[in-house]
């Protein structure tokens, strides 16, 4: 008994830092984080928190916590006829863009012709998920995974229009559509007729939730008057079946008050009162056809509500969340067209008495190149087979994806250029036009800066709830013995360096342990970080970017190590071919990684940095304040 009260006495401050800083904790309300109240797994209240356990990895690191169900092992889920499926599908694809697409031809134009995209069609290319009863071809998220990066390493601009159409344009429909709508509209997208997301306004980019778009329900139910704009539409003016996005004034049944609640509809152009406006011209993607569309009185059956009235915003970010690992399957894709040109440079160009593949820098940048993407293909196939196996818990991890192979892909493009010189800058040689392309990745469906925070929020609403069950805990201390001891025995041996970090060593390749004990040491470096930053700040953390980010690029880096992992794991126990090469690249990224993830952790709690970030505050409010630099040229005028 003298033991035990001795590790609660050793927990009871913390309980005191608790009652401080998450008396009233509730989800962060903040836009940056409406998606991550939302569409995160906590249900909130003013008096508790009822937690839905994930399964997610990323998630489950906040809490300090290995859940491994979705990292190992590596996702293997097709079957024999899923591979011949595709294997069936790649020969065409391929032909077709090396036979009838011209990606310079179709950039010079800004516009897909005719007899390009009717062979796109023709492919079955624009229904490649939609299940076979209705035309489609029925793909899984892993089969879907492998066309779309064949498409990422041709044509980026090509990509746009078949990912607008199918993973974001009529993807509601395939995720929340009725039968009688699926019916109905999937047949008509694998044949022919184009579909968009509409969803972006003039007044609200990443703050979805202030659009002013809106659909007035008429007296007898039958029917809504939409009417509105949306900018930036990818297949915008050419898309006849769109999903849009519109406030629906609704009675309150308890107060009565009358509150806008974001609707989701399937609109056809065939309604009325649609138009388009002319194709923007863009820096890249230019094939891509992008214009704001107008809706004035449009009619939209009653039946045509996707979703149920008052829940747009959760189709949304769901539509999009289940899009994400699409992104990283093209990146992918195109990070190996550029790795192959550099390459082929590189073995190839001569100076200095010897062709460049021989010299220490260029031998980094293309070390560096095969790493990034060596993650970002792994971050697309752990994510689609953990969806093609039922997750619902990818949602942190597909946005991983999607901010990590935009980024990676720029800079892979960008050191692409580097290696050719100015033969790189040249339009002939193409990488121009790739960067380019590659540009607007960082933004579109979700911006990174605002998935950075949404993944840092979610995770730490994860967390917080936990401390909430905590702080309630120790008001009933009798009624729940099992927690509080278990909770203060973890916290007491912690302090007095008897505890050791979570460990996933057995299930790495022995070749790997050392490795696996770097991502383990994160893990457990970023859960203690997480606690002590809810402690501190309390529900303040939501204003604490500069923190945020940084918690978010500790994410990133703990989360590839473990992917990658898993990758090498199951290539080393199965000895194929690259399994010594991927080896060599999971071990130098895990050192890496680990070194940076502990670096940033570092930096939430360090003084000195936390003033570095007070002054980063101040220089951009005296450049704000006067519209641009502050200091005058050092000649005076």
């Amino acid at each position: 008994m003298f033991r035990i009260a001795r590790v609660f006495s050793a927990s009871r401050n913390v309980n005191k830092a608790l009652e401080t800083s998450l008396g009233s904790w509730n989800a962060p309300r903040c836009l940056a984080t409406q998606a991550a109240v939302k569409a995160t797994p906590v249900e909130n209240s003013q008096e508790n928190a009822t937690v839905k356990e994930s399964q997610s990895f990323t998630m489950n690191i906040f809490r300090n916590q290995l859940q491994l169900d979705q990292v190992f092992p590596f996702p293997d889920p097709m079957t024999e006829e899923q591979i011949d499926t595709v294997k069936m599908l790649i020969d065409p694809m391929e032909k077709f863009y090396e036979e009838i697409n011209d990606p310079a031809k179709n950039d010079q134009n800004a516009a897909i012709d005719e007899k390009t995209a009717t062979a796109l069609w023709e492919l079955g290319a624009f229904g490649l998920q939609v299940p076979q009863e209705y035309g489609g071809l029925g793909l899984t998220n892993t089969q879907y995974s492998r066309c779309v990066e064949i498409c990422g390493y041709h044509d980026l601009g090509v990509g746009i229009t078949l990912g607008a159409h199918q993973s974001i344009g009529f993807k509601g429909i395939l995720l929340f559509g009725t039968p009688e709508q699926k019916a109905k509209y999937l047949p008509r997208v694998c044949n022919g007729e184009y579909a968009a997301f509409c969803l972006t306004e003039p007044s609200s980019g990443s703050d979805a939730s202030s659009i002013r778009c809106r659909a007035v329900k008429a007296a007898d139910g039958s029917h809504y008057i939409l009417n509105g704009s949306k900018i930036w539409i990818s297949n915008g003016g050419i898309a006849n079946i769109m999903t849009v996005f519109a406030q629906v004034p609704t009675k309150d049944p308890n107060t009565g008050e009358m509150k806008n609640k974001m609707t989701a509809f399937i609109v056809e152009r065939g309604f009325g009162g649609v138009t388009s406006g002319p194709p923007e011209k863009k820096m890249g993607i230019r094939c891509s056809n992008t214009a704001e569309i107008f809706f004035e009185d449009v009619k939209i059956p009653a039946e045509n509500v996707l979703g149920k009235e008052g829940q747009g915003f959760k189709v949304a970010m769901n539509i999009l969340n289940n899009g994400r690992f699409g992104m990283a399957a093209a990146l992918s894709g195109n990070m190996r067209y550029c790795i192959s040109r550099a390459v082929s440079h590189a073995t190839q160009r001569v100076q200095f008495g010897r062709t460049l593949d021989n010299y220490g820098t260029i031998q980094e940048k293309i070390a560096r190149m095969a790493m990034l993407h060596y993650i970002t293909e792994s971050l697309a196939y752990m994510i689609s087979g953990n969806m093609d196996r039922g997750s619902q818990d990818y949602h942190l991890e597909a946005a991983i994806s999607k901010c990590f192979s935009s980024e990676s892909a720029w800079w892979v493009c960008d050191e692409a250029i580097q290696t050719l010189g100015g033969m790189g800058y040249m339009r002939d040689a193409g990488l121009e036009r790739v960067l380019r392309d590659l540009r607007i990745f960082r933004i579109f469906e979700g911006a990174n800066d605002i998935l950075r925070l949404f993944i840092a929020l979610t995770g730490i609403q994860y967390a917080g709830s936990h401390l909430k069950e905590l702080q309630k805990a120790f008001k009933n201390p009798g009624a729940n013995v099992g927690l509080l001891f278990g909770e203060a025995t973890k916290r007491a041996t912690r302090a007095i360096g008897l505890s050791s970090p979570p460990t996933f060593t057995h299930l790495v390749h022995p070749k790997l342990a050392e490795s696996a004990a770097l991502c383990s040491k994160s893990v457990e470096s970023f859960g203690n970080t997480i606690e002590a930053s809810l402690i501190k700040y309390g529900r303040g953390i939501v204003e604490e970017q500069f923190i945020l980010n940084r918690l978010t690029q500790a994410a990133f880096d703990t989360y590839t190590m473990a992917v990658i992992l898993s990758r090498a794991t199951r290539s080393l126990n199965k000895n194929l071919p690259s399994a010594e090469h991927e080896l060599l690249m999971t071990q130098a990224w895990c050192a890496e990684a680990s070194n940076r993830a502990a670096y940033n952790l570092q930096q939430v709690n360090s003084g000195k940095q936390l003033d570095f970030f007070s002054k980063l505050g101040k220089i951009s409010k005296n450049v704000f304040d006067v519209g641009g630099c502050v200091q005058l040229n050092p000649l005076g005028f």
